[in-house]
């Protein structure tokens, strides 16, 4: 190489950091977004498309816990980058999540649907800037007044605590962490046994419809009337009210347990029932945990379980995720 071509060299690499350093400087010279709450709320009204974090564990949102305010917050970010790098951190820590894109027609729904799951704040992310916004500043929420004969349905606590318990036992925890799970346990029973719930009903037969998890028939149960409709997408089963201490009189001989809300958290609870002596579901063993997906009962072993046929909505929807 002789002299001139070194020189021509020099030059090349100058002018490639040249151009570095004026777009680093471009960067630095735009003006940041304002962040803070009235800003926030703004650009989250105002956004075409927002994302969040969907947990594999529960098929749900990724619900946190803010460890100074103990807000139950949802992670919102303005950009898909934003959201892959937070993926990223949680998945070295292994927490399984996907990224949940929330395109603008679907914004309201969306939020609204988040105080049915006991989640009363957001957590906006934006690059290294984190700030909380309280769920009610966002969205404005009218309850439903109950009418004659009419009642509503939710279980805001327990649906939380469930989400809670299932992102944690699910993911596969350290020993150390067991007495964590289990107090979550202990609060998610507790929960269970105050809530008023909706059953299912055939509309034809009147009988109940059952779901198979490895082999073994539950009852599905749902603590809200969205998890209800997720199920009865074909609109074949009709909503009953039912509190928690009348649901073993309801079961089939040879169900199991009930599974609350089988198109998400699909939680499996092994209440061990018998017809006129069923326990109450305080007595319920530990929760089986199962990433299965609950399975609809074929029609011959639905008759085994007492005359109740396959629940087909429910089939559709399983073979849509798979």
């Amino acid at each position: 190489m002789n002299e001139t071509d070194v020189k021509k060299d020099d030059n090349i690499i100058d002018l490639k950091s040249a151009g570095d350093a004026i777009r680093k400087k471009k960067e630095e010279e735009q003006p940041k977004l304002p962040f803070d709450r009235m800003s926030l709320l703004h650009r989250l009204r105002e956004a075409k498309e927002l994302y969040s974090l969907l947990s594999f564990c529960t098929k749900a949102p990724y619900v946190v816990c803010d460890p100074e305010t103990y807000d139950d917050e949802l992670m919102i970010f303005f950009d898909a980058e934003t959201a892959q790098q937070e993926a990223k951190k949680l998945a070295e820590q292994r927490i399984p999540v996907s990224i949940l894109r929330v395109e603008e027609p679907q914004k309201l729904s969306f939020f609204s649907n988040l105080f049915t799951m006991g989640i009363n704040a957001l957590l906006v992310k934006e690059g290294e800037e984190s700030l909380g916004i309280q769920l009610g500043d966002l969205v404005k929420r009218r309850m439903p007044e109950e009418e004659d004969g009419k009642v509503w349905v939710e279980n805001p606590e327990l649906l939380l605590t469930t989400l809670y318990y299932a992102q944690e036992a699910r993911r596969g925890r350290t020993p150390e962490a067991n007495e964590d799970v289990r107090a979550l346990q202990e609060e998610m029973l507790a929960h269970f046994r105050r809530g008023r719930y909706i059953f299912a009903l055939e509309k034809e037969s009147k009988n109940t419809p059952l779901v198979k998890i490895n082999e073994e028939l539950f009852h599905p149960l749902f603590t809200d009337i969205m998890e209800f409709r997720r199920f009865n997408r074909e609109d074949r089963f009709l909503p009953v009210v039912i509190t928690a201490d009348k649901l073993p009189k309801q079961m089939a001989p040879n169900a199991k347990g009930i599974v609350l809300n089988p198109m998400s958290v699909n939680m499996v609870l092994n209440l061990n029932t018998r017809r006129g002596n069923a326990p109450a579901p305080g007595n319920a063993q530990t929760p089986a945990v199962d990433q299965t997906p609950a399975q609809p009962v074929s029609e011959a072993a639905a008759g085994e379980a007492g005359g109740t046929e396959a629940p087909e909505a429910a089939q559709k929807e399983q073979e849509n995720k798979q």
